[in-house]
C-alpha cells in the first residue's frame, strides 16, 4: 500500500532538489501517493499568499509531507512561512540530525548526535514590544513598579516564555527518540545558572521527566555556552541534545559547520499528527535551474521520513548509497569538492543517478 505524502517543491533551487529527492526516495522501491502542492514567493504573487490554506491542509489530511526550501517573500504578512507551517500544524519538535560520513573535509569526523528544538516557545515565541510603542512604555512601568528595575527609554523587548508543558512534550520527544534509534544519553542544554526562571523552569522540569518516565536512559545537562565548548573539543561525548527554541537553533547550525555544511544537514519538525521533512538550508534562488547544487540534506530528510513511516530497511539503504557516493568523492556537487571550482564536479541531477544506481547495486547483489 502506498504512503500518501504531501510533497512541496518549494521556489528557488526547490524544484530540481526536490525532483531529485523524489526519484532516490521511488528508487527505495517504497511506494508513495505524492500530493504536489505549491507555496512559497512564486505562489505569493499568484495567489496573494505564500502559504495558501489548501498547503496546510493537505498535510494535514495525510500526516506527512516532505518540502524543498521556501522563500518568504517581502510584504507578505509572513515571518517565515517554515514557522507558520509549525504553528498551524502545531510541529512543536524541530529534529536535526548531525552525522559526519567517510569523505567529507572535517575536523570533526566522529560527530553523530541529533539536536531536539522547542518549536514554539522562548525568544521564538513573537511576543516583543518596539521602541516608541505605548505598550513598551507600559511595560516599563510595570516593571519598574513590581521589579524596582528602570528600563532605558530606547528600547525594544522580546519576551522569553518557557512552560512546563512545551518543555515536558520536547524533553519526551528526545527521550523517545533515544529508544526508537537506539541512542544511550539525552543532554538538556540551558542557562539556568542566569536565567533561573525560565530556564530554569526547563531543566527542573527535564529532569523530572528524566527521573520518572526515563530511568533506563542516561540523562545530564550543560549550560548552552559550555556545551558549545565541549561539541568542538569532543563531540564525541554527546548523543541526542534538547533545548529550548533559541539555543536549538544556533546549536543545530553550529553542528551543520562540524559535519561539513547545510548541504549535508537534514532536518523535521514533528507533532502529534503530522511531520514535515525538510532540509536546514534556504532556497538560493542565484542559482536557480542550474542544476548545481547538493541535494543531500533534502536526501537525507527523506531518509529521515522512511525511518519514520517504519520503512526502516530502506532507509538504511538509502543512507548506506550517500554515504558511498560522499566517500568516492567522483560524482558529488562542487561544495564537496577539495576546491569549489573543481571541474569534475557533478550536478543535483547527477548526484541522484549515482545515489540510484548504487541502491540498484545492493538490490541486485
Amino acid at each position: 500500500m502506498a504512503h500518501r505524502a504531501t510533497f512541496i517543491p518549494g521556489d528557488g533551487t526547490g524544484p530540481e532538489i526536490s525532483e531529485a529527492v523524489r526519484r532516490v526516495l521511488e528508487a527505495t522501491g517504497v511506494e508513495f501517493e505524492w500530493d504536489w502542492q505549491d507555496a512559497g514567493a512564486d505562489v505569493y504573487e499568484r495567489e496573494g499568499t505564500p502559504l495558501p490554506d489548501r498547503v496546510v491542509e493537505s498535510i494535514r489530511e495525510r500526516g506527512l509531507a516532505i518540502k524543498g526550501p521556501l522563500t518568504t517573500p517581502i510584504g507578505s504578512g509572513f515571518r517565515s512561512i517554515n514557522v507558520a507551517l509549525r504553528k498551524q500544524l502545531d510541529l512543536y519538535a524541530c529534529l536535526r540530525p548531525c552525522k559526519s560520513y567517510e569523505g567529507v573535509r572535517t575536523r570533526f569526523p566522529e560527530t553523530d548526535l541529533v539536536i531536539v528544538r522547542e518549536n514554539h516557545e522562548d525568544l521564538y515565541a513573537g511576543i516583543e514590544y518596539e521602541l516608541g510603542d505605548p505598550k513598551t512604555d507600559r511595560l516599563r512601568e510595570f516593571i519598574r513598579e513590581t521589579e524596582g528595575t528602570e528600563l532605558r527609554e530606547d528600547i525594544g523587548v522580546s519576551i522569553k516564555s518557557i512552560s512546563v508543558y512545551g518543555t515536558e512534550r520536547i524533553v519526551r520527544e528526545a527521550f523517545e527518540y533515544a529508544k526508537a534509534y537506539g541512542r544511550s544519553k539525552v543532554t538538556a542544554g540551558h542557562k539556568a545558572n542566569i536565567m533561573k526562571l525560565s530556564d530554569g523552569l526547563f531543566l527542573e522540569t527535564a529532569r523530572r521527566v528524566a527521573e520518572e518516565e526515563y530511568p533506563d536512559i542516561e540523562f545530564e545537562d550543560r549550560i548552552v555556552d559550555n556545551l558549545c565548548n565541549q561539541l568542538v573539543s569532543r563531540p564525541e561525548e554527546y548523543d541526542v541534545i534538547v533545548l529550548p527554541n533559541l539555543y536549538g537553533d544556533m546549536l543545530s547550525d553550529l553542528c551543520a559547520g562540524m559535519i561539513g555544511g547545510l548541504g549535508l544537514a537534514p532536518g523535521a519538525n514533528i507533532g502529534d499528527d503530522c511531520a514535515v521533512f525538510e532540509a536546514v538550508h534556504g532556497s538560493a534562488p542565484k542559482y536557480k535551474g542550474q542544476n548545481k547544487v547538493n541535494p543531500m540534506a533534502l536526501m537525507l530528510s527523506g531518509m529521515m521520513l522512511l525511518n519514520h513511516i517504519e520503512e526502516r530497511e530502506a532507509a538504511d539503504r538509502l543512507e548506506q548509497a550517500i554515504a558511498d557516493v560522499i566517500r568516492e568523492g567522483s560524482s558529488v556537487t562542487y561544495d564537496m569538492k577539495p576546491t569549489r571550482d573543481d571541474p569534475t564536479a557533478v550536478g543535483t541531477s547527477e548526484v541522484a543517478d549515482a545515489i540510484i544506481a548504487k541502491m540498484e547495486r545492493v538490490t541486485a547483489a
